[in-house]
């Protein structure tokens, strides 16, 4: 008897693991701008589960130079202009309502008080903010943050690319799309291609969370 076509299993997941170098990287970038961040996470395929991967980017995420933060940092915008609002992390900040112009006033006051004081654009993640909150949220942060020394601070936005970098990194193994950001197709490497066997993505006394805010 002939059995009935098997369905495809495919999940975001396995077409990381099983897209060609170039899809790959330019898919990572959109993740984390930094260069040395997506060769590692690229390495290191292929990934048995979610978790697996999002501990290899913590990983690369703490072993960034300051170069390369440096480059990550370029790779991000400011509060960038768009139909829904400011971007933070591949989250937009809809500002609406009758104090909606004061507010982006003093958005975009203090993202250019943040910039003239650092050099680089502010980057915070706010994923698990409710959106009501999201804009106090975001003002509270930067300016609580114009108060760091420049090492601190740059210790703070080095913590919040990683952030980011997983919540966009999850979205892209789980649901193949990151908001705020073009789609990035993954298409299969070429027969015989070889993909990396898995090696060890956590530091020796890092556990790694499978959560996004952390």
């Amino acid at each position: 008897m002939r059995l009935p076509p098997q369905r495809s299993e495919a999940t975001p997941l396995h077409r990381l693991n099983d897209a060609s170098p170039a899809d790959l990287r330019g898919a990572l970038l959109t993740c984390c701008g930094s260069r040395r961040w997506a060769e590692s996470i690229a390495a290191h395929r292929p990934y048995p589960d979610v978790e697996a991967l999002l501990a290899a980017a913590d990983e690369a995420s703490y072993d960034l130079t300051d170069e390369d933060l440096t480059e990550a940092l370029t790779g991000e915008s400011a509060a960038g202009a768009g139909p829904g609002g400011p971007l933070y992390g591949g989250r937009h900040i809809a500002i609406t309502g009758p104090g909606a112009l004061a507010a982006h006033t003093a958005l975009r006051a203090a993202h250019a008080a943040y910039e003239s004081r650092f050099g680089y654009a502010f980057v915070l993640c706010v994923d698990g903010v409710r959106e009501e909150e999201a804009l106090g949220h975001v003002l509270a942060a930067i300016r609580t943050r114009l108060g760091n020394e420049a090492e601190q601070e740059r210790a703070v936005a080095a913590e919040e690319l990683r952030r980011i970098a997983r919540g966009r990194l999850l979205r892209l193994a789980r649901d193949g799309v990151l908001p705020g950001r073009p789609r990035q197709p993954l298409h299969p490497a070429p027969p015989g291609a070889r993909v990396p066997a898995p090696a060890r993505t956590t530091a020796p006394g890092r556990t790694p969370s499978p959560s996004v805010p952390d």
